[in-house]
């Protein structure tokens, strides 16, 4: 039996991971803080013949996570973590607060760190599994309007990337996720042009055939990953005044 564990499972692109998961023969593994959104995922999952367990549990929580993971394990020997919990903000209000950087760092950076190590505790013995880290387009180059987040999703980024090579003896497959402008919950808040903005579930089936394919780098949707790469390359001197114009987000 296939067992998959997803945080940030009761909105956004972690539901759409559940759903498009769910299927007879496999366990399916969910965590939200939104009790309510995540028992409507969780119940569309069963509907389909998915074992789900959901529980509602703050990622930032390290003892609770590591907890529940090992619940979980041991009902059903992890296949896949999927860390995609996270959260943003930005600074359309004035500049970003030490109390706000914080609490992004907590979810999108400590978040991670809570999910991914309990499950590969169990995995390395076994020496199978594999385990996927949401970061983001915007973790290719700061921009001024949403500081910490970008440096929260670049934290994890290479993170993911650095791991990819230290547990490839092992035989766990690591797989960074680099979205761009998706339908949730997160986004809904913002007031400026998303280029490119595909729904959840188009993204969560480009991560599922990403991940199957064993890609270490899912990162789309392709001309807004050129442009991040590209303003990346480009000297600060160039590349900081055109993002200065750029939307500040709420």
């Amino acid at each position: 039996m296939a067992a998959v564990l997803v945080t940030g499972a009761s909105s956004g692109i972690g539901a759409a991971l559940a759903r498009i998961y769910a299927a007879p023969g496999t366990a399916l593994m969910l965590c939200g803080r939104d009790g309510e959104r995540l028992a409507a995922v969780a119940e569309d999952c069963r509907r389909v013949g998915a074992t789900v367990e959901a529980a509602t549990i703050d990622v930032t929580d390290r003892v609770a996570m590591a907890e529940w993971i090992a619940r979980c394990d041991d009902a059903a020997p992890l296949s896949l973590v999927i860390a995609n919990a996270g959260v943003s903000a930005g600074t359309g209000g004035g500049g970003e607060s030490a109390e706000q950087t914080r609490r992004i760092f907590a979810v999108n950076v400590d978040g991670v760190i809570n999910t991914i190590h309990p499950a590969l505790d169990r995995m390395a013995p076994r020496r199978a599994g594999g385990i996927a880290i949401m970061s983001s387009l915007a973790s290719f180059r700061g921009f001024p309007g949403a500081p910490a987040y970008c440096a929260s999703k670049a934290a994890v980024r290479v993170l993911g990337e650095a791991l990819r090579g230290d547990l490839r003896a092992t035989g766990i497959a690591v797989s960074v996720v680099c979205p761009g402008y998706v339908e949730s919950p997160m986004t809904a808040v913002n007031r400026f042009p998303m280029p490119l903005l595909m729904s959840a579930d188009r993204a969560a089936a480009i991560i599922r055939r990403g991940i199957d394919r064993g890609r270490p780098r899912i990162a789309f949707p392709w001309p807004m990953y050129a442009a991040v790469r590209l303003l990346a390359a480009l000297p600060p001197a160039w590349s900081d005044p055109l993002l200065r114009r750029l939307p500040r987000k709420e």
